[in-house]
């Protein structure tokens, strides 16, 4: 990745949140306000090695390398690196301030490159303090509007949309290079970092999550977890933040870049949960994953959504019942594209389950099976149909086709005679075989239930078309010899 960053990067498409000009910002008396709501009690002054600031600077100027200077002057030409990375500049325009960027993105270069090298141990708290507020300055911005925002139409599908490049990303790929290296490096304090890197910090990093640029939210989501990895006394609260991202994505917005990435993380925190698992994790399950099959946009991030689903019921069993219950609360009516993922994503939730949850939910979820075994889009009728080539899935149906196959077979039977696919036609036809085989006995009482409700049905519809057949001549004897006069038919 390192290598890559070397290249340096090209300009895209303009964004509204770079200035103009250069503005600069003095990192020795800076304004920008880093929150300490985390740090706790500092050491004291004399545990604690600091560096003099440098006066402030007003153009970016090129510096010499850490090398070229001896090791007792890195720390204030560490800062003064820092105060050089502070400058803003607008990249909607190439021509502008050439000199200035190039000097920019080869100081980051080294910075990423010092951090990298182990300098974390050596370089001063009120350094590490320092590099976090040019971090913050260049990292924490607003994002640009979103297409549909800019024009006001209502929003495309987000899958076919053009991604969003961030025109200062030859910049801020250095910028988040450098803040993973420091976080990742063990020779970071974690008690020293955690006071700069604190909540405030977090937040803002989430926010960013919503960025178009599907290059930043990688480096985010890689970012974000090995703080939660590194930082356990944030874990909590990072868990609690993102879910009210989700809440506001679910039963607000439905709009927001990062659903799928925040979901990559949680796929990683859930597989390390510890069992027996907290109340909270499965409040977690209910409250948030279940809703998240509501949205629209499911497809963007299902895959991921699908995973978290799944470890949760890998890790307790329990919860199967729940989860399936969950599904077919949100399954979709008229949508066949989610209609697919929800069935792709039910075969690899049976696949965890066991007889006993699996009991608790079958009715209801073969009713629904069974419509979907009739479903007239064939992709939606034949991924159903594909739940029988699942090992696992048979055994647990095999264990219970007395209660199963009375509740399908009229679909199977439906399908056989009146489905127009011819691939749906002939996989119909290979499992009412596996039932005929599995139980004989039972499949000719279904058959023979079926058939007679059939004849049931067509005597009822008969007698329907016989009494409007009456109604009709009555009608017309009606018209004939009454005269005009208006009459009530009554039963």
């Amino acid at each position: 990745m390192f290598k890559k960053i070397m290249k340096g990067g090209g300009h895209k498409k303009p964004s509204k949140s770079e200035s103009n000009e250069p503005s600069s910002y003095n990192l020795g008396g800076s304004n920008v306000v880093v929150s300490h709501a985390s740090r706790g009690a500092l050491a004291p002054p004399s545990q604690v090695t600091t560096a003099t600031p440098p006066p402030p600077i007003t153009s970016v100027t090129p510096l010499p390398l850490f090398r070229d200077v001896p090791v007792s002057e890195r720390q204030a030409l560490f800062l003064r690196k820092l105060q050089n990375c502070c400058f803003h500049f607008d990249f909607t325009d190439t021509t502008k301030n050439v000199r200035e960027k190039e000097i920019k993105r080869q100081t980051l270069l080294e910075l990423v490159d010092f951090i990298q090298s182990g300098a974390s141990k050596i370089i001063s708290e009120s350094c590490q303090e320092e590099m976090i507020k040019m971090v913050s300055l260049n990292l924490f911005r607003c994002l640009p509007p979103a297409s549909h925002e800019n024009t006001g139409q209502e929003p495309a599908d987000p899958e076919e949309e053009e991604p969003y490049l961030e025109p200062s990303w030859p910049h801020l790929q250095l910028v988040y290079e450098l803040l993973l290296r420091y976080v990742v490096s063990t020779d970071t304090d974690t008690k020293v970092a955690k006071r700069y890197i604190d909540h405030s910090f977090v937040l803002k990093l989430l926010d960013l999550f919503d960025s178009e640029d599907p290059r930043e939210r990688e480096y985010l989501k890689t970012i974000l977890h090995r703080i939660y990895g590194k930082f356990m006394v944030h874990r909590p609260f990072i868990r609690k933040a993102i879910n009210n991202i989700f809440y506001r994505f679910i039963y607000e917005t439905e709009r927001h870049g990062g659903i799928g990435e925040l979901l990559e993380i949680l796929g990683s925190i859930i597989n390390g949960f510890a069992l027996p698992m907290k109340e909270e994790h499965k409040l977690f399950l209910i409250r948030v994953l279940i809703p998240l099959h509501k949205p629209k946009p499911i497809a963007i991030y299902h895959q991921q959504l699908s995973y978290c689903i799944v470890q949760f019921v890998e890790k307790d069993y329990k919860l199967a019942d729940t989860v399936i219950r969950g599904l077919l609360k949100y399954w979709p009516v008229t949508n066949c594209t989610k209609e697919n993922l929800f069935l792709q994503e039910l075969e690899e939730v049976l696949e965890a389950t066991q007889p006993v949850e699996f009991q608790r939910c079958m009715v209801p979820l073969f009713q629904q099976i069974a419509r979907c075994l009739n479903s007239s889009h064939f992709q939606v009728a034949e991924r159903a149909l594909f739940l029988w080539n699942n090992e696992h899935i048979v055994g647990l149906i095999a264990q219970n086709r007395s209660v199963i196959l009375p509740i399908i077979y009229p679909a199977l039977e439906k399908n056989v005679q009146s489905h127009w696919n011819q691939a749906v036609h002939g996989l119909t036809v290979n499992i009412k075989k596996m039932f005929m085989e599995m139980d004989p006995d039972l499949f000719e009482e279904c058959q023979r239930q079926y058939e007679e409700k059939q004849a049931k049905s067509k005597e009822v519809e008969e007698q329907r078309q016989f009494t409007w057949k009456r109604l009709a001549e009555a009608a017309a004897e009606r018209d004939g010899v009454g005269g005009g006069e208006d009459y009530m038919i009554t039963s």
